[in-house]
């Protein structure tokens, strides 16, 4: 099988199910940020590898949400009426929001905004939280799209915020606060 088609070099490409639509089209929009999104965690993982001496859970972890990424990929790339091989369910919700509980007890509390940064590694999931949080304002533009895509995307990218502090906190960087007493000068 040959990776090139051939078929997107007029400016559409295919949904589930072969409807062409523009490659500007707001679902192709929508499951293409979300591949940056997905794209960006496995750089913050090759760091995460480079970086942090026990790193086996959180690769499982990042595995399981790598893959229901792409299953909201793919549920975005499905026209309307037409069935969802894997579809986003609560479950999906619920899991993510057990392991940002269970990482966020282990943080410092927040008193301040901090700023993005500290490792590569944390660095790189502050950025694909802000891909996360484009891929939802692409998202809600979509017709009768599964409610649970929009929440697993929100959410996402609240674990990805609390994935960030929870790295930079295991490879002992500190974070940087915005002191907002210090903006009023």
């Amino acid at each position: 099988m040959k990776i090139y088609t051939k078929s997107g070099d007029k400016g559409t490409t295919s949904l589930v199910y072969g409807e062409r639509v523009a490659k500007h089209d707001s679902r192709v929009e929508a499951y293409g940020t979300c591949d940056e999104a997905n794209s960006l965690i496995g750089l913050a993982l090759s760091y995460i590898k480079e970086e942090a001496d026990q790193h086996g859970e959180i690769e499982m972890i990042f595995h399981k949400i790598q893959t229901t990424i792409f299953h909201v990929g793919a549920e975005l790339a499905t026209p309307a009426g037409k069935e969802v091989k894997w579809k986003v369910d609560a479950q999906d919700i619920q899991w993510l929001e057990s392991v940002i509980d269970s990482w966020d007890q282990q943080l410092p509390a927040l008193t301040n905004f901090i700023l993005p940064g500290g490792s590569k590694a944390g660095a790189t999931l502050h950025l694909a939280r802000t891909v996360v949080r484009r891929a939802e304002r692409r998202t809600v533009l979509i017709e009768s799209v599964n409610p649970l895509v929009l929440s697993y995307l929100n959410r996402l990218s609240d674990f990805l915020f609390v994935a960030g502090r929870y790295v930079n906190h295991l490879l002992k960087i500190t974070e940087t606060t915005l002191h907002q007493d210090k903006l009023r000068k």
